[in-house]
């Protein structure tokens, strides 16, 4: 039986196996290093300053770009020179292209330039693996506004090779559901910076491919992985992870971004997004948040705000591109986004984002990751978007 971890956990399940003769059968061997860089990726600190009390939970558009200000200088100062191709990065990039995008400031998108350059516009160590692709979503916005080649140059090497590769339906590609964040949206990209149509299929074949093994046609959400299709919650419940499906619903929105209006399977992506927004909305808590555990909410204390913020990301997409009602779903992202600000700390420190993990955890309410991060600004860029036409 595999074991199904990220690589930043699994090195610590590979030292403590690797005195057995089974351990490679046992743990996917381990890609990226992760545990000499978990204290610049996040921490959770005993002692940290007050809540911020100069931010207004308000959807207006200077309200929400202070907010995304805030947090996105806080977290630039932190990892500013010390860039990587690890996905907790790799969905970072994303959100800082965001905060460049909403708030008109041109350093976080500078800094992104910095970073490409750094890392050579390289991607991570290991072929085709769905972590070590994440950054390339950065590298190929960036592409798209200096079509400079070298940008994805790597880019484009590895995913022509990956399209050689004959298909194999049995071997799942993206075989846990936060893989439909960090990979299609740069398959997506990277048919739109080229116009090579075979990009997006091979995208599409592989989500589906995902989709029927992991989806709850039921339920409407995702199992983690294979390994969690019959686990359940303490109260008997399915046990479905709020930051996995926020991945997903993230991972929808920014695949249907670059997916045309006429391509054949959009129509799928669309109902699967509403299914699953339909059901995140249903499951807010009263605070305008979400647990860790989706359908077990009152076994976990704190709120989770990197799904949270996943999610807040892809509802208010769908309504901005007028996927979703208005009506129905402006409501449940203006109690998000209050909840949201109601986490970042008086020093810009977002708070209430679960550390590395596979499943629901528990976490102090000071634990803050460079992912959660990441998808805070992605949702403030849309619910900037959102202010903007809430106050024409």
């Amino acid at each position: 039986m595999h074991i199904f971890l990220r690589p930043t956990v699994r090195l610590f399940c590979a030292l403590l196996l690797a005195s057995t003769p089974s351990a490679t059968a046992q743990v996917r061997a381990p890609g990226n290093p992760g545990l000499d860089r978990l204290p610049m990726v996040g921490d959770q600190p005993e002692i940290v300053p007050p809540l911020a009390t100069n931010l207004s939970p308000e959807l207006r558009p200077r309200a929400v770009q202070k907010a995304m200000r805030k947090v996105a200088d806080w977290q630039l100062a932190r990892v500013q020179g010390h860039y990587n191709t690890d996905w907790t990065m790799g969905a970072l990039y994303t959100g800082f292209m965001a905060a460049s995008a909403a708030t008109g400031k041109s350093k976080y998108r500078n800094a992104m330039k910095a970073m490409g350059k750094s890392l050579h516009w390289q991607l991570g160590p290991r072929f085709n693996n769905a972590d070590d692709n994440v950054v390339a979503q950065t590298y190929l916005e960036l592409y798209m506004s200096h079509h400079a080649p070298a940008m994805i140059a790597a880019v484009r090497d590895q995913f022509d090779r990956a399209l050689k590769i004959p298909p194999n339906d049995k071997d799942i590609l993206w075989w846990w559901c936060d893989a439909l964040f960090m990979a299609p949206p740069a398959w997506a990209r990277l048919y739109k910076g080229t116009g090579n149509r075979a990009y997006l299929d091979y995208m599409n074949r592989a989500w589906w491919t995902t989709s029927a093994r992991l989806y709850d046609s039921r339920e409407h959400l995702y199992s983690r992985d294979a390994s969690y299709l019959t686990k359940t919650e303490p109260n008997g419940r399915k046990l479905f992870w709020s930051r996995g499906n926020g991945w997903v619903l993230a991972g929808l929105v920014r695949v249907l971004e670059y997916m045309p209006e006429d391509y054949p399977d959009r129509p799928r992506f669309v109902t699967q997004y509403k299914e699953m927004a339909a059901a995140v909305a249903s499951l807010q808590g009263d605070d305008g948040l979400w647990r860790p555990g989706l359908l077990n909410a009152s076994a976990y204390p704190l709120p989770e705000l990197s799904g949270s913020a996943f999610s807040t990301y892809a509802l208010a997409w769908g309504v901005n591109h007028r996927i979703l009602d208005s009506s129905a779903y402006t409501p449940v992202i203006t109690r998000a986004w209050k909840g949201l600000i109601s986490h970042i700390y008086s020093d810009g420190r977002l708070g209430c984002i679960q550390p590395v993990g596979a499943a629901p955890d528990q976490y102090k309410p000071s634990s803050s990751y460079t992912f959660g991060v990441g998808a805070f600004l992605l949702a403030g860029l849309e619910v900037n978007r959102l202010s903007v036409n809430l106050t024409r």
